[in-house]
């Protein structure tokens, strides 16, 4: 892929630096080209040291809890600053103003129910994914079948939008067709997740997300700098130069209703807390002090970034529609969607900075894709594969060749989502996937915690009617049965179901659980007090972690 990579930039500099597939013609940029490539040889290095660390599934999948508090919140903020995060709202801030933060704000609040409901109680009672905890008191085969599903279905629309994401970087950034960009990202992924594990993935996303923070903190200063740190002057800018004029200070522009809003608040609040690549993040430090730490440093870092992304979003708005070289003869932006960030970056700081943040937001895709490969390939390996077909008596070696070939498939089918859903707004696709992990993986988790009264029927039969009413929301609703299937009118009017999908998820498992009388039943209720103790005083985690 590297030899690929230098003979397309060779070829290119004998043509006078451009490229031309089908018409299109695209100047490269060389600096960037030579940032990519430091980056993905820094990467690559990594990975080849922690390969000898990823031999076990403790080493894959938790890079053997060895993570400090600080290191994982690093590695858990980088993996939650994503594509959507840094290219997706600053392209709906771009386009919608003000209701573009929505995003950013909901992102950020589901962080103290993360802190204070979860961190502490998942690391104590987890080893290796989301489903150890559910099947801690329950039967094991029913719920790592429902917890697994509902998993890999978060994942994959999380994947869908990286890969959008991704495939628009690389595209810009060296004048490739987006299908051969979203090829190339999907086959480095499987390389970094097959040969590196976690523990390659950690060490990536800590280094990512100090470069993004810190490319972005240069971002927001240089906005302000030409606006002469004047506040007015920015958004006066902002104002004057965007079609829809005041009204991006208003509300309305993304989120025309209160059910949509309310709906998207609650997915992205209550999603955080489902969502099974931030889930596992737990398992990589010692104990529950460290894990709550992870949360804590995490919360810090993401906060201090979505104030970044406000300030971006209207700077882009400011120097980008005001500058003619980014208008077409329509006078309409004429960019690539979803890279309004990496263009501002250009004007900014020229080439050179251009080049750095291409490459960080290129580390940014990488890093996520990742870590939702490791999730996944947990999900289908050892919930599935071993805890499901095997039993749980299943060799070391062979549930880690699952894993690999697990890992190998996921890569396989992101570039063909990705390519599927080309041109759709990173942002507003994680939004689905937020929705997906609110509406049936929190529920799963917060009665499993807290509520006696669950049983093995409830989470499996309540669990698929949730998982069910929330996917056919999301197929019936206009960003998929219009803009995807191409039908005249939605059947669901709603693009974001999580309003009334996470009731109907409760409220079946309240129901099926309360008149469940089984013998199972009964077993699963007198087994909360064991799971409490340990869930409260961590005795025993660290065997669990271990064996």
């Amino acid at each position: 892929m590297r030899i690929f990579i230098a003979l397309l930039s060779f070829f290119a500099l004998l043509n006078g630096a451009s490229l031309d597939f089908g018409g299109a013609k695209s100047e490269l940029n060389i600096l960037a080209i030579v940032m990519f490539a430091i980056f993905v040889l820094a990467t690559l290095g990594i990975t080849y040291y922690s390969n000898k660390l990823s031999n076990s599934a403790s080493g894959f999948y938790t890079a053997g809890g060895n993570i400090t508090g600080f290191q994982n919140g690093m590695a858990t903020a980088g993996d939650y600053m994503s594509a959507a995060s840094f290219l997706g709202i600053v392209g709906l801030v771009f386009h919608s103003g003000f209701d573009g933060l929505v995003y950013s704000i909901g992102f950020l609040v589901g962080w103290p129910i993360m802190l204070f409901l979860i961190a502490e109680k998942f690391r104590n009672l987890g080893k290796f994914t989301f489903s150890d905890i559910i099947a801690y008191r329950l039967e094991d085969k029913q719920i790592r079948i429902i917890s697994a599903v509902s998993g890999l279905s978060v994942i994959l629309f999380y994947l869908i939008a990286q890969m959008v994401g991704a495939g628009s970087l690389i595209q810009v950034l060296f004048g490739l067709p987006y299908e051969a960009a979203v090829i190339i990202v999907g086959v480095m992924m499987i390389l970094y997740v097959t040969f590196g594990g976690m523990h390659a993935t950690t060490w990536v996303q800590i280094i990512k997300a100090g470069l993004l923070l810190g490319g972005a903190t240069f971002m927001a200063i240089m906005i302000l700098y030409h606006s002469g740190f004047n506040l007015s002057v920015y958004f006066d800018l902002a104002i004057s130069n965007h079609p829809n004029g005041e009204d991006i200070m208003k509300p309305g522009g993304l989120l025309a209703d209160p059910i949509s809003a309310i709906s998207l608040g609650l997915a992205l609040m209550f999603g955080t807390a489902g969502l099974p690549h931030i889930l596992m993040r737990f398992f990589t430090v010692k104990d529950a002090k460290e894990a709550r730490k992870s949360v804590f440093y995490a919360t810090g870092f993401i906060g201090y970034f979505y104030i970044l992304t406000f300030i971006i979003g209207f700077g882009a708005i400011a120097f980008l529609l005001g500058n003619p070289e980014f208008i077409g003869s329509d006078g309409k932006f004429n960019g690539i969607a979803n890279m309004e960030a990496i263009e501002l970056s250009k004007v900014l700081g020229g080439d050179i900075f251009y080049g750095f943040i291409s490459a960080v937001s290129f580390a940014t895709i990488l890093a996520v894709v990742a870590g939702l490969a490791i999730s996944g390939a947990g999900a289908i390996s050892h919930d599935l594969y071993v805890n499901v077909c095997k039993n749980g008596k299943c060799e070391a070696d062979t549930e880690m060749k699952v894993t690999k070939r697990a890992t190998i498939a996921l890569g396989l089918l992101a570039i063909l989502l990705g390519i599927i859903f080309e041109g759709q707004n990173v942002a507003f696709m994680v939004g689905l996937a937020f929705s997906i992990a609110a509406s049936v993986n929190f529920p799963i988790i917060l009665l499993c915690i807290y509520w006696r009264g669950l049983s093995t029927k409830g989470v499996f039969y309540g669990g698929l009617i949730g998982l069910f009413g929330v996917l056919g929301l999301v197929i019936l609703s206009p960003s998929i049965w219009v803009d995807i299937l191409g039908f005249e009118s939605a059947i669901f009017p709603y693009s974001y179901p999580a309003i009334f999908s996470m009731p109907i998820t409760f409220i079946a498992i309240y129901i099926i659980s309360k008149f469940d009388n089984s013998k199972r039943a009964k077993i699963d209720r007198s087994g909360f007090d064991a799971q409490d103790f340990r869930a409260q005083t961590g005795i025993g985690a660290s065997q669990a972690i271990s064996h």
